[in-house]
């Protein structure tokens, strides 16, 4: 390469890497400081209405499950939320006015800012030096192609510097009341269940009065925040989850 071309070729690598980490770094920016403060959400799939009842009735059974692979300490706390609202937990579920079961599907990040997103962004910027090249001739298009690459390095060094990440907790939550007095509760139930691969298992029960009234519903909290760590995210996904339970036993 004549001392020329070595120039042109440096000149336009110095220039598209320098339009590339500028044009990353506004992007990381943006990101900085929109994202700077914590959002957490917590929505209910649907809405549970329960029977008001007197003080002395607001006994309720709690059994709270966790299958996510994060270790959670929820439990008491949640009773906690229950008894500030004049509810005594019980250990007996045959004595219990009210039922509360609840499943942790999920706790973790989520793809907000997903790692394919910053792999096709740094790829575009390969591409279109790619394509230049091509129309320019191998020695121009050796350099731009090179430039291309070296901006598109540039970009996904920019993106991983600043990282718009999600939490989530995913709950599923059934409640059960007693029927009031008078009150007759029947009961069916069908169930099209998938075993294996292959295989669909379908049932239907259904039968007489039944002992609960029975409301199904699903509590997500999602935490989001520019680099935001789990340490974090968790103690607010937690008190999200506990405010929507507890609030639906609030008279």
């Amino acid at each position: 390469m004549n001392p020329h071309a070595a120039f042109r070729f440096w000149g336009v690598v110095g220039f598209a890497a320098a339009v590339a980490m500028t044009l990353s770094g506004c992007g990381a920016m943006h990101t900085a400081v929109k994202k700077r403060n914590l959002d957490v959400q917590t929505r209910m799939s649907e809405t549970v209405f329960l029977e008001p009842v007197k003080a002395t009735d607001r006994l309720i059974y709690v059994s709270l499950r966790n299958t996510s692979d994060k270790q959670l300490e929820i439990k008491q706390r949640i009773f906690g939320a229950l008894q500030q609202n004049g509810y005594k937990i019980s250990d007996d579920p045959d004595k219990a006015r009210f039922m509360l079961q609840a499943n942790i599907l999920q706790c973790g990040k989520s793809d907000l800012r997903a790692a394919t997103d910053a792999y096709r962004a740094g790829y575009a910027g390969a591409a279109v030096g790619v394509t230049a090249a091509r129309a320019a001739g191998s020695q121009r298009g050796s350099t731009y192609a090179g430039a291309g690459l070296l901006g598109a390095a540039a970009g996904v060094v920019g993106d991983a510097l600043v990282d718009d990440t999600l939490y989530s907790m995913i709950t599923d939550v059934e409640i059960r009341e007693r029927p009031r007095a008078g009150e007759v509760v029947t009961q069916s139930q069908d169930t099209n269940a998938k075993q294996g691969t292959s295989t669909r298992l379908r049932q239907s029960a259904s039968g007489g009065q039944a002992n609960w009234k029975t409301y199904r519903t699903r509590i997500v909290s999602t935490a989001n925040k520019a680099n935001l760590e789990f340490a974090e995210a968790l103690p607010e996904l937690e008190k999200g989850l506990i405010r929507s339970i507890s609030g639906v036993f609030v008279e």
